[in-house]
């Protein structure tokens, strides 16, 4: 009998026949402190039910990390999505984004859930759980498949894997349900111990527990801003008629995208025409217009849209860069490494800032600061700027909804504007497509285009950088006047263009190997759209490069 070596974490190497399940050499790991849901091989993340064909590293993938925390998640989608099957069979239940710790789900009816339907979709889920049912991966050929997802009325996967080509197709299956095999979930039902089913604004949270507490739900705080972009962004989808990735690739392959793509910026545009308006009817009270959120949601070309449209209302918007603000360099606070914390709010001066604006507002003449990044000063621009009457001030960055960065500034002088990328579109009807990850891959082609970092060295910080927004950013989403959503559906098959080569280079060799292995078979899904089709002013310019506007 042929056999292959496997190494551990220790060091230690055992031997096993080839085709073992990974479920069953994992066990020589040892005890685990936290639930086990699926194994890396080779830095690459697996279900446990993958049989190992060659030698190999492998290692645990526990409810406590990242990449365990959302194979934990998209294993409770699934079961919820086994649950309506099962109850509703001829309503499609629909996956949407994440709000708090849950996720969004609805029905495409659009008919509201009660409070009797959400408790037998409760009591479907737990007698699942209960069973300990095993969830399989399959592999079924093109056309098995197609015939499936068609014969179920899965119409979204059945458009997915049109644009598929392997000759098998991966399939989750559990309780003779089975849906398209995305990426891993856990290696049975009884490992989803942990969750929460509520009614939710005519539809249904399914709420998860979070990385840092894999065995507790902790207290639901509703963010109302993004159900609010939600309910905006399905009606975009329904004027644009797609909301699947498997809808976007037929546009895509049948020529249609061009059109597309401009109606999209153009709904894009009304938009921020809206903002302005709603800007311009404060103007009698309203000085200084605040624009912040998460990293690459497109905050910097929202700026300089609004300002155009602010000047078409016949107001002339003045930029204020509070990067211009930091306290000298030797004087930054230390973050837990004992590094300068630049994103802290301490890092700015703030006094200074709020009594510069306070001069403006009584019609004094300003001399605005410019930070020498290179000898850690700031020192005076010799730029000086005076309000009299029709001028806005517009300041963008991550403390821009913290009333800590403007104390001094009366609330009805300020206008507070939230920017997020959060896209109403999913994979399919059961898998939904993660924000973060939309953000991530603009970020990581304009880390490559503009800044000459790897992707590699983009995924090391992002966990960083996200730490960053839990603590600068989201706490004060909710104190926003508006939220602008500048995700462009299309942008995904653009993007995909650009970031899978920069993924491509990334080795299985390092840690970043496994969420690189993930966006790629994420991005598998999308037809490439080529960026000639990208307007000069899209957002989307301000990552891939080429744009009207200068940054």
């Amino acid at each position: 009998m042929m056999q292959i070596s496997i190494t551990y974490d220790s060091g230690e190497t055992q031997l096993y026949p080839v085709g073992v399940k990974a479920k069953e050499a994992i066990s020589h790991a040892g005890n685990l402190q936290w639930p086990l849901v699926a194994v890396l091989v080779n830095n690459e993340i697996k279900s446990l039910d993958i049989e190992l064909e060659s030698d190999c590293r492998l290692q645990p993938v526990m409810t406590n990390s990242t990449l365990g925390a959302n194979v934990y998640r998209r294993s409770l989608c699934f079961l919820l999505a086994i649950a309506s099957r099962t109850l509703f069979p001829g309503r499609r239940l629909i996956a949407g984004m994440a709000i708090g710790t849950g996720f969004y789900h609805y029905y495409y009816d659009e008919k509201p859930v009660t409070s009797k339907e959400a408790a037998a979709l409760s009591d479907r889920i737990r007698q699942l759980i209960a069973g300990d049912i095993p969830i399989s991966l399959e592999k079924w050929p093109w056309e098995k498949a197609r015939d499936y997802f068609n014969q179920s009325g899965q119409k979204d996967t059945l458009a997915l894997i049109e644009n598929l080509n392997d000759p098998y197709i991966p399939l989750n299956e559990c309780a003779g349900f089975r849906d398209l095999h995305v990426a891993p979930l856990v290696g049975t039902t009884g490992t989803l111990t942990t969750w929460e089913l509520l009614t939710y604004h005519g539809g249904l949270l399914l709420r998860y527990p979070h990385k840092d507490t894999p065995t507790r739900l902790d207290p639901f705080e509703d963010v109302p801003i993004l159900y609010k972009i939600s309910e905006e962004y399905k009606e975009r989808g329904r004027v644009l008629g797609v909301g699947s990735v498997g809808a976007l690739n037929r546009l895509t392959t049948n020529q249609d995208i061009a059109e597309y793509i401009r109606v999209a910026e153009a709904l894009q545009n009304k938009k921020i025409a809206s903002m302005a308006e709603q800007i311009a009817s404060h103007s009698d009270s309203a000085k200084v217009v605040l624009i912040a959120g998460p990293s690459s949601s497109g905050k910097t070309t929202t700026a300089k849209k609004l300002a155009i449209q602010l000047k078409v209302l016949g107001f002339e918007p003045i930029p204020i860069e509070l990067d211009n603000y930091f306290i000298d360099r030797e004087n930054t606070p230390l973050d837990q490494d004992g590094k300068p914390d630049f994103e802290c709010l301490e890092a700015l001066d703030v006094n200074f800032l709020n009594q510069q604006l306070l001069d403006l507002f009584d019609g004094q003449e300003v001399d605005l600061p410019i930070y020498d990044f290179k000898a850690g000063k700031r020192k005076s621009s010799g730029k000086t700027i005076q309000l009299s009457g029709r001028e806005i001030l517009i300041l963008e960055g991550i403390h821009g909804l913290n009333d800590g960065l403007t104390p001094r500034i009366p609330k009805d002088s300020k206008f507070k504007i939230y920017v997020s990328a959060l896209t109403q579109l999913n994979l399919d009807d059961h898998n939904r497509i993660s924000t973060t990850d939309y953000r991530l891959l603009r970020r990581m082609v304009r880390d490559y285009n503009f800044r000459g970092h790897s992707a590699q060295m983009t995924l090391c910080m992002w966990p960083s950088v996200q730490r960053g927004e839990r603590t600068y950013i989201f706490p004060f989403q909710n104190s926003a006047d508006v939220a602008f959503n500048s995700a462009l559906d299309y942008e995904l098959g653009v993007l995909k263009v650009f970031a899978d080569p920069l993924l491509r280079t990334i080795k299985p060799s390092v840690p970043e190997y496994a969420e690189a292995r993930r966006i790629q078979a994420f991005l598998d899904n999308f037809t490439p759209i080529p960026a000639q089709y990208v307007p000069k002013d899209s957002i989307l310019r301000e990552f891939i490069g080429e744009s009207d506007f200068h940054y």
